[in-house]
């Protein structure tokens, strides 16, 4: 009962250092543990003497109740009682209130946490209201929807080192695969977990497209464009960035199928000499292409290349290349995080709700490609045609590819070298 009396005024909301949204309040510290010691027993103390006092003066308060009343002291005495009654009450009800229960024995509350990537801000600061009301109404309880994003890459590797993600919305299958391997040890979820939802657990697509600067000075409409001139081009690093692991196997796609593996490493290596800086993730990028002002061309996800036209209209365009990759952002639930945390129930079915229609409605409205059939032919007209070429097919899933191309001492590792 001592720690209701218990307030540390210093504890303060500071950011994650590896996300962008999520923040974490720190209790109390170490060293003020005597110091809480010594206040509960002041606080037991006081109580007590006063729980004497009380016992003492009920027979004379019931046998005389208006000459006890007239009493100054008394009267002091016995607002100092219904102080002590009404803070009990007030705990025991706050106490009620933290234990989350309700008479169901069902907590009230359930806060769960969404580790996505970049580009998803948008699309997920909409989707969360509406599986907030969707649970409230189905289950009567209220959800808490946190959200974190980052590079993709980046992401996983802060899952794996620690982060309690109930469920992981990632830019590709490895950076989830990851958490199947974790670092620390532990196996974070099952190593079939695409089997878990359709589509291999994506409920939305997307593809890479070029942004360049209105009325396109530099003449860009297809990837050969890019290694064109002195044309400077703006993407994220493979190593931290889904996105760009996309970018990359996009161009490698439109080369391969030219000439082959070797021109697509010497097209490819071209494109990279051309970059001049490498931000961690594709909002990253986005920034420094559309407020910096670097670069001639951004490659960049479609929903993101859009997002750049609502916010700064007039200033950019959006160029469809011939051929890119289908990407393919997968979902999956962080079984264990979910069973430790209590959370498996709430977390499988926000992940299930993303293939509904009204989710799937919201996903074409921030320019991802829906998995659903009718709800991409209702935004047919949003989406361009293109080649899409996909990561099974082409360079054998995404954990060879990843070996391949990204692993240190890979592909990237060898073809690429920083600007001075």
């Amino acid at each position: 009962m001592s720690a209701w009396f218990i307030i540390d005024k210093r504890s303060s909301e500071n950011r994650n250092p590896f996300s962008d949204d999520l923040s974490v309040i720190h209790p109390f510290k170490r060293h003020n543990c005597k110091h809480q010691a010594t206040y509960r027993r002041k606080r037991i103390s006081v109580i007590s003497k006063e729980a004497n006092n009380i016992s003492r003066a009920i027979p004379a308060l019931l046998y005389s109740p208006l000459k006890y009343l007239s009493d100054k002291e008394n009267m002091m005495g016995l607002k100092s009682w219904l102080g002590i009654i009404f803070i009990g009450a007030t705990v025991w009800l706050a106490s009620c209130g933290q234990s989350g229960g309700t008479s169901k024995g069902k907590p009230e509350r359930v806060v769960m946490l969404n580790v996505s990537y970049d580009p998803t801000r948008e699309f997920y600061r909409e989707y969360n209201p509406f599986f907030q009301h969707y649970w409230q109404k189905t289950h009567g309880q209220e959800a808490d929807i946190r959200l974190s994003n980052g590079g993709s890459g980046k992401q996983s590797l802060t899952v794996q080192n620690g982060l309690k993600a109930d469920v992981v919305t990632l830019a590709l299958a490895s950076d989830i695969d990851a958490l199947h391997h974790s670092k620390s040890g532990r196996q974070l979820l099952s190593a079939d977990w695409q089997k878990a939802l359709p589509h291999n657990s994506t409920p939305y697509t997307s593809t890479i497209v070029f942004l360049v600067r209105k009325g396109n000075p530099k003449q860009i409409h297809d990837w050969d464009d890019l290694v064109k001139g002195d044309v400077q081009i703006i993407t994220a690093n493979p190593k931290t960035s889904g996105g760009a692991r996309w970018n990359f196997l996009s161009a490698w796609a439109y080369a391969q199928e030219k000439g082959g593996d070797a021109a697509a490493e010497q097209f490819v290596s071209e494109l990279y000499r051309r970059v001049p800086v490498m931000d961690a993730g594709a909002r990253g990028s986005t920034i420094t292409f559309t407020r910096r002002g670097l670069g001639d061309v951004l490659l960049v996800w479609e929903n993101e290349a859009h997002l750049a036209l609502q916010e700064n209209p007039n200033q950019f365009e959006i160029i469809t290349p011939s051929i890119s990759m289908l990407c393919e952002p997968p979902v999956a639930v962080v079984s264990e995080v979910a069973k430790e945390k209590g959370t498996e129930q709430i977390a499988k079915t926000y992940l299930e709700m993303l293939y509904s229609k009204e989710a799937q409605r919201m996903a074409a409205r921030h320019f991802y490609r829906p998995t659903d059939e009718a709800v991409r032919t209702e935004f047919k007209a949003r989406f361009p045609d293109l080649k899409l070429v996909g990561i099974d097919e082409t360079f054998g899933g995404w954990r060879k590819a990843q070996a391949r191309f990204f692993n240190d001492g890979g592909v990237f590792d060898k073809i690429y070298r920083p600007q001075n």
